[in-house]
This record gives C-alpha cells, sequence and structure tokens, in this order.
C-alpha cells in the first residue's frame, strides 16, 4: 500500500481526534479537532461543496504541534443544511462564531478554493483573530464563466442524482490523476450528498457560481493588503479554476506573500501530494517561532 492509498479512516484512526457538534448561530456545525490543547490553533477549510474529509490526510502531520480544527461550512457536509442563499458574509460570520464557541483567540487559516476565499475575507476583516494564511488554490479573484458552470453543473448534478457517476465527475474535475478518486471518497460524499434537502442546499451553495452575486464577493486588492501577517499561496500544474499566474498575482498583493508551486496536482493538493503539502505548510507556519 502506497501512501495514495491509505484509506482516511486509516489516516483519522491513526491519530487521537474528536468529531462533536457545535452550534453557531443557527448552525450545528460539525467540527473535528486533534492535537495539543494549548497548540497554536490552525483551521483547515475546505473549498465548495466539500467537507472536513478532503483534509484527512494532513490533519495527522500538523496534529504534532498545532492544535487542528476541521469543519463543515453552514449548508455543506454534516453541518445544518442551507435554506437561503450564502454568500462570503456568511461564512466569515460564521468562522468568527465558530472561533468564539472554541475559545480560540487567533489562528492560522488554511484554506483550499472556497477556504481560501474565506480566509482572506475573515483576515481582511478581523487581522486581530488572525495568525498566517495557507491559501492552496484559493478561490475569490477570478470569475471564468467556463469554470463557474462547470462547478455548478457537476455539483449539482451529484446532489440532485448522487450515483456513484455523478460524484466521480465532480472529483475526478479536481484531480491531476483520477486514480486518487477512491471508492471511499465516492462514498464519503455520495453518504453526504444522499442526505434529505441536500440537494435544495447545494443550490444555496452555488450562487457564488452566479456572476452578478460572484461579482459582489470577489475578494478586493484592498482586502489582498490587509492580510495581516503573511500568506503562502499554493498553486498546482493542473488545477481547474485558472492558471498559476493568478496565484502568483495573489501572492505578490499581499504583504510577505509568498508563492509556491506543485507539480502533479490538481485543486486538492492537500490530498494529490500530502507529503509536498504538510512540508510546505508546517515549515511556513514555523517560521514564526525562527
Amino acid at each position: 500500500m502506497t501512501e495514495r492509498d491509505i484509506p482516511v479512516w486509516v489516516a483519522l484512526g491513526a491519530i487521537e481526534h474528536t468529531i462533536s457538534y457545535v452550534d453557531v448561530g443557527p448552525w450545528r456545525t460539525r467540527v473535528l479537532q486533534a492535537g495539543p490543547a494549548d497548540g497554536e490553533p490552525l483551521i483547515l477549510m475546505a473549498g465548495t461543496g466539500g467537507h472536513l474529509e478532503a483534509y484527512a490526510h494532513n490533519i495527522g502531520a500538523f496534529a504534532d504541534k498545532y492544535r487542528v480544527v476541521a469543519y463543515d461550512y453552514p449548508g455543506h457536509g454534516y453541518t445544518t443544511n442551507a435554506t437561503s442563499d450564502l454568500e462570503l458574509p456568511d461564512y466569515v460570520e460564521h468562522l468568527l462564531g465558530l472561533l468564539d464557541a472554541l475559545g480560540i483567540e487567533r489562528a492560522h487559516l488554511n484554506g483550499e478554493s472556497l477556504g481560501g476565499w474565506v480566509a482572506i475575507k475573515f483576515a481582511a476583516a478581523h487581522p486581530e483573530r488572525t495568525r498566517r494564511l495557507v491559501l492552496n488554490t484559493p478561490g475569490g479573484t477570478m470569475a471564468r464563466p467556463e469554470v463557474m458552470e462547470r462547478i455548478r453543473s457537476l455539483s449539482q448534478a451529484a446532489a440532485d442524482e448522487p450515483t456513484d457517476e455523478h460524484i466521480r465527475a465532480r472529483l475526478e474535475w479536481l484531480m491531476a490523476d483520477s486514480a486518487t478518486v477512491t471508492d471511499e471518497l465516492v462514498d464519503i460524499r455520495r453518504t453526504i450528498y444522499a442526505q434529505p434537502g441536500f440537494a435544495t442546499s447545494m443550490r444555496h451553495i452555488l450562487c457564488l457560481q452566479d456572476p452578478e452575486i460572484r461579482h459582489r464577493n470577489l475578494v478586493t486588492d484592498e482586502e489582498l493588503a490587509a492580510v495581516p501577517h503573511g500568506a503562502m499561496v499554493i498553486w498546482t500544474s493542473n488545477d481547474p479554476s485558472g492558471p498559476a499566474a493568478a496565484g502568483m498575482d495573489m501572492a505578490k498583493k499581499i504583504p510577505v506573500g509568498r508563492f509556491e508551486y506543485v507539480a502533479d496536482a490538481g485543486h486538492w493538493p492537500q490530498w494529490e501530494q500530502r507529503d509536498t503539502f504538510n512540508h510546505l505548510v508546517l515549515g511556513f507556519l514555523g517560521e514564526e517561532d525562527s
């Protein structure tokens, strides 16, 4: 068995962790925690339509030092389904409430896709609650119609009719190598998407793929400049959302911004190139101690 073949349940079962539900406003929020209670908090945030298992192969490495928190957004995973559209202020407000509920004063934020988008918006709005950012293939600066339509069509089809074919099509779009979409990952997502009411929740999640709504939520240059403690932007060789130049431009606009390129990965470098990703993240966050 290679590193790529290790199941999610084995990766998570090898470390001490808890999964609980935390009430944040109207949202019964699924939260995974691992690592030392007195460690610096590190929040892991998945992408559109995603869930905390997207970071299953990173939590163990990070939990050696950090208090790791991975959670499902409103309308996502096993958190309460959405009954109205979710825009960036909703995600930022929820994250602030979650930190308060968990007694976390300041945290590093590690966001993939939508998670990176939320991390930037949160850091700009609440710099006093933020440490460093890790932004892996982050969203929020582009509005490419063909990409938005692809995300919308694949995601809604998977939620409306969560068959193996539809779930695989959505996940394989994310990856450089379709072999990294394991049967287990398909089963995890299919079980989530098959929940009563989830198809409607997905429609509200996907409002950000509407051009008008997306444009009013995009990250501004002023918000990038307001990131308080530096950020590492990770882009990949096969990201379907846009070219590496987008990540390079983002890194240049962030004070103490850094750009890192990961080969042989798509939209989930933390999954496809987990060892490289873990090494980059731990090195970047650890620099504060030097």
